[in-house]
């Protein structure tokens, strides 16, 4: 795989495709630039070396796709530099305007998402992508983890380098996995169940320790038939892969219980085994944190995805308080997290320079440390930059 500092871009359009899909307001402004923030390193560099600069992304706003407008205008403030924002990402009258770019300057064009080729990966639509660069860069780790067109067929037509982030994200999560100073400890957190439980299972093989938080916790114990009358709507085939017998993997032992619907007016504390049919737990206990706490002390290596509860609420936020809390007293430890949720706790209790490596990927970070192959990354590797087939010559146009 080739990265950015292997190439000549002087006088060459360069693709780069990041991911901008970042929350908005109300009105559409952004109000957490985080990813675009990462991007700008790599978007200087091309600029430097002589480029002309397309940037290419996707982005969501409650489930649908929108506009990147707004996203065009925030870089240009970041970036303090004039960025072109044109309504569409394909078509005769972009392509018009890419042909007229100089080096230095920098486009960014409309959403991905709004072609439903895009998420199809068609090779068409990588093709009238293509057709517009000279070289194309991945600057966008957080979502190499889809077979999105942008993602795995572009790298096909283009010769392909890893941007700047991209890199370095591959390699502060290498270190995780790759031979880490030990203790070594895993923190997952959160809700969502899926990928986690794989990494559970994959990082337990090098891990010291593994931290689970509530949620997740709660669901590995009532699969496990571990809570009385509980049972999961669906089963995990990752959960049955862990083994509740090993030293390395910590399981809340209480809790802060309320109503399935966490509803105001009833809360208590108490031990999971204790729980209530109509409770459910929202945030780990004071004696877990205890336990919690004095693991992350010794830690050398810690990795930390997910909420230990539902911080959001101050009736739930002790725990993931006091776990961000123990990891920044850890000042010997080498220090990753990633995710949206995990993000934005790091960032609520202002511990964001405590840690060595902040990654913008979820769930692509979940899937590389879970030890899986990354489509994004497997493209880039697998491009073979001396035999980039040519692109298709335009069909002439009929005369009228």
């Amino acid at each position: 795989m080739k990265i950015l500092n292997d190439g000549d871009f002087k006088n060459k359009k360069v693709l780069v495709r990041c991911d901008f899909n970042v929350a908005l307001d109300a009105e559409g402004r952004v109000i957490d630039d985080f990813r675009i923030v990462k991007a700008l390193p790599t978007i200087k560099f091309l600029l430097k070396k002589g480029a002309a600069v397309i940037l290419i992304s996707h982005l969501e706003n409650d489930g649908k796709p929108a506009s990147l407008q707004n996203v065009a205008k925030h870089l240009e403030k970041l970036l303090l530099k004039k960025v072109k924002f044109l309504i569409d990402c394909v078509g005769e009258k972009i392509e018009k305007e890419i042909k007229l770019m100089a080096p230095g300057q920098v486009v960014m064009l409309e959403n991905l998402r709004f072609h439903s080729e895009e998420k199809e990966g068609s090779d068409d639509f990588a093709r009238k992508l293509a057709a517009m660069g000279d070289i194309y860069v991945n600057e966008a780790f957080s979502c190499s983890h889809r077979d999105h067109a942008s993602i795995t067929r572009l790298p096909k037509y283009l010769p392909a380098y890893a941007g700047l982030l991209m890199a370095d994200e591959i390699a502060n999560l290498s270190k995780i996995l790759e031979n880490p100073a030990h203790p070594l400890v895993a923190i997952i957190g959160g809700a969502k169940v899926g990928t986690k439980s794989k990494v559970v299972v994959n990082i337990s093989k090098i891990a010291d320790h593994i931290l689970v938080g509530s949620k997740i916790g709660e669901r590995i114990l009532s699969q496990k038939q571990q809570l009385m009358g509980r049972q999961p709507e669906k089963r995990d085939a990752s959960i049955d892969l862990i083994d509740l017998t090993s030293s390395k993997i910590h399981l809340p032992v209480d809790g802060v219980l309320a109503l399935k619907d966490a509803s105001e007016g009833y809360l208590r504390t108490a031990a999971i085994g204790r729980m209530r049919g109509e409770e459910d737990i929202f945030d780990i206990g004071p004696e877990t944190v205890k336990f919690f706490t004095e693991i992350i002390k010794d830690a050398k290596t810690i990795f930390f995805n997910g909420p230990m509860g539902l911080f959001e609420k101050q009736e739930f936020a002790a725990g993931t308080r006091a776990v961000i809390e123990a990891i920044s007293r850890a000042h010997n430890s080498y220090r990753v997290a990633g995710g949206g949720e995990t993000l934005e706790a790091i960032r609520k209790y202002k511990a964001e320079k405590k840690f060595d490596f902040l990654s913008t990927g979820g769930g692509a970070m979940m899937e590389y440390l879970a030890g899986n192959i990354l489509p994004g990354i497997a493209a880039l590797e697998n491009a073979d930059q001396e035999s980039v087939p040519s692109l298709p010559a335009p069909l002439p146009k009929k005369k009228r």
